[in-house]
C-alpha cells in the first residue's frame, strides 16, 4: 500500500451512513503536516456537512475536524514542528497566508481558507491520518488530556474566541443559552476566565450538573419573571443554540453596551429590534472559531486551567453507531472516536 493511501470513514452521499474509504491523497506539500489521528471529536458540524445542510458539501466527505495525534511527517517549510510531536487539528486545515486578515492575525476569517472537511478540497479525521498546513497544527501542551483535547479544537476555540474578540475581563458577568456541547464548554472557560456566569436552563434536573459545570447562577428561561428581574445586568451573552428565540428579550438582560454573540447557527433570521441596540449602545455579533494564534491560546490556558469537554468514548470503527448516538440528542456532551485502523 502506497505510504499517501489514507484509510478512513466517509459519506458517499447526503444523508448517507458512513462507509470504510481508502483514498490516495497524493504528495505531502512543501508547507504540510501528517497527522497519525489517535482521536477525533464529533461535532454536530460534521453531520451538518454529512447531511449538506449548509449546500456546499462535497462528496464522497470525511468528516472529523477535532483531531489529536503525532505528527508523522513534514514538508521542507514547516517550521515549529517535529517528527514524533503531539498535535492538534481543528475546523481549518489551510489558509492563504497573505491576504489581510491572515496578515493581521486573523486567518480564521481568510476568505479563501479551506475547512479540514470539505469533501473534494480536503478530507478530515475520521481516518487513520490527516494532513494540515503547518500553521493550523496545533502543539499540545503538557499535563493536556489527549483522549479530551480534540473537542476543545472546535467547540473550545468557537465559545474562548468570544472573550478575546469583546476583550472581556475578570470583572464581567456573562450568560450562556444552551447547555450542550458548546455551552458546557462556554460554563468552563468563563468561570475559569474569573467571570460571573449566569446559564439560561428551563431544566431543573440539570441545574446541580449545570453548576458543576462553572455557572454561578441559572435563569429560567421560560420564567418571564425571572428574566424581567435579570434585565440589564449582563455585559454579554453567547447563544450557542441553533434554534429562534425571542432574542430581544435576551438584548433587554444586557448592560449598556453589552453584547449577544451568536456562535451556534440558528438558520431564521435574527428578529431584533432597533430600540433594543439604540438605547444601550448594545451590539449583535458573531464569530466563526479562531486563528492560529488563538487556539494555541486556548489551548494553553485550558490546559493550565484543566478546562476540558464531559465526553464520551467510542471506537472509531463503531463510527455509525456514534453519530446515531449524535443525533439522538443523547450525547453528554461531546463525543470523542479512538483510532482503532
Amino acid at each position: 500500500m502506497s505510504g499517501n493511501i489514507i484509510r478512513a470513514y466517509a459519506a458517499k452521499e447526503a444523508g448517507g451512513k458512513l462507509e470504510r474509504y481508502d483514498f490516495d491523497a497524493g504528495e505531502l506539500k512543501n508547507d504540510e503536516v501528517e497527522i497519525k489521528v489517535e482521536y477525533c471529536g464529533i461535532c454536530h458540524s460534521d453531520l451538518s456537512m454529512m447531511d449538506n445542510e449548509w449546500g456546499f458539501s462535497h462528496y464522497p466527505l470525511v468528516p472529523g475536524h477535532e483531531v489529536v495525534g503525532e505528527v508523522v511527517r513534514m514538508g521542507d517549510a514547516v517550521r515549529g514542528l517535529s517528527i514524533g510531536q503531539k498535535v492538534g487539528l481543528g475546523w481549518t486545515a489551510e489558509s492563504c497566508q497573505h491576504c489581510d486578515p491572515c496578515i493581521g492575525g486573523h486567518a480564521n476569517v481568510c476568505s479563501q481558507a479551506v475547512p479540514t472537511i470539505i469533501g473534494g478540497f480536503h478530507q478530515g479525521g475520521f481516518a487513520d491520518k490527516v494532513r494540515a498546513q503547518w500553521q493550523w497544527v496545533i502543539p499540545m501542551p503538557e499535563g493536556i488530556d489527549l483522549s479530551k483535547a480534540g473537542p476543545l479544537l472546535c467547540g473550545g476555540i468557537t465559545v474562548f474566541q468570544p472573550l478575546l474578540q469583546h476583550h472581556i475581563d475578570a470583572t464581567a458577568k456573562v450568560g450562556v443559552i444552551g447547555i450542550g456541547g458548546l455551552g458546557h464548554m462556554a460554563l468552563g472557560f468563563f468561570n475559569a476566565w474569573g467571570c460571573e456566569v449566569t446559564a439560561f436552563s428551563s431544566n431543573p434536573e440539570k441545574y446541580d450538573e449545570i453548576r458543576r459545570m462553572g455557572a454561578h447562577h441559572i435563569l429560567d428561561s421560560r420564567d418571564s419573571g425571572a428574566l424581567a428581574a435579570a434585565q440589564g445586568t449582563l455585559d454579554m451573552i453567547v447563544s450557542t443554540v441553533n434554534v429562534k428565540l425571542d432574542w430581544n428579550t435576551y438584548l433587554g438582560l444586557l448592560k449598556p453596551h453589552g453584547v449577544l454573540h451568536f456562535v451556534g447557527a440558528t438558520l431564521e433570521p435574527l428578529d431584533i429590534q432597533a430600540f433594543s441596540l439604540i438605547g444601550g449602545q448594545k451590539t449583535v455579533s458573531g464569530s466563526p472559531t479562531g486563528s492560529p494564534a488563538q487556539l494555541r491560546t486556548m489551548i494553553d490556558f485550558a490546559a493550565r486551567k484543566q478546562v476540558e469537554p464531559v465526553v464520551e468514548e467510542f471506537a472509531m470503527s463503531d463510527v455509525n453507531h456514534a453519530m446515531e448516538h449524535l443525533k439522538s440528542g443523547k450525547a453528554r456532551y461531546r463525543i470523542v472516536l479512538k483510532n482503532d485502523f
